[in-house]
């Protein structure tokens, strides 16, 4: 477990991808949650935070196979896989069988940062598993989404789960609120050091 006074920042993007956009149903206030991402993403770099996008993958054949059309990242989500570090998953866990977990470690980060979509599946459950990583999960109330479902409306599942995710599990914040604080010279990991 890390200490939880050390480390920096790091913005994680779930599922922005095309098929959860662009399908039968669309995501509630989609528009605005991708400008607030986007402004996530503008001020980690601006800090020097990494930027994590993941994308949910199935099985070969399916409609959401690795390299499928609706994998594919959004065309207005400003990730650059030249500088931010793009992966699959196909869990709704974001640290379940991928390298999440140790690029954070390798990184110097303490605190990640959680955006994208959706709110009862993927933000859910990284949000129940960061903290037993040693990771501080900051949830971005204004920057995540889902659908709505015959039960419940989307508005109602982002506001129960921000409700309930607060506290137990990640710290609320707004996205005018997260700032990417940088992590000092003397901290940064040998890679980072010029």
């Amino acid at each position: 477990m890390q200490d939880p006074g050390a480390g920096r920042s790091a913005l994680l993007i779930v599922d922005m991808q095309c098929g959860m956009f662009n399908g039968p149903q669309q995501p509630y206030e989609g528009e605005r949650v991708l400008a607030n991402i986007n402004a996530l993403i503008r001020q980690a770099r601006q800090a020097g935070a990494p930027v994590f996008a993941a994308r949910h993958t199935g099985p070969q054949g399916s409609p959401i196979a690795p390299g499928s059309a609706l994998t594919q990242l959004l065309p207005g989500l400003m990730v650059d896989a030249a500088q931010d570090t793009v992966f699959d998953k196909t869990r709704p866990n974001c640290f379940f069988g991928t390298g999440l977990a140790g690029w954070l470690a390798g990184a110097g980060v303490a605190e990640l940062v959680i955006a994208g979509v959706k709110t009862e599946y993927c933000i859910d459950t990284t949000c129940r598993a960061v903290a037993d990583l040693g990771f501080r999960g900051v949830l971005v109330a204004d920057a995540h989404t889902t659908m709505d479902t015959p039960a419940l409306s989307a508005r109602a599942i982002t506001a129960h789960h921000n409700l309930v995710l607060n506290g137990p599990f990640v710290r609320l914040a707004s996205t005018a609120d997260c700032l990417f604080p940088p992590l000092p010279a003397t901290r940064r990991p040998e890679s980072e050091k010029r």
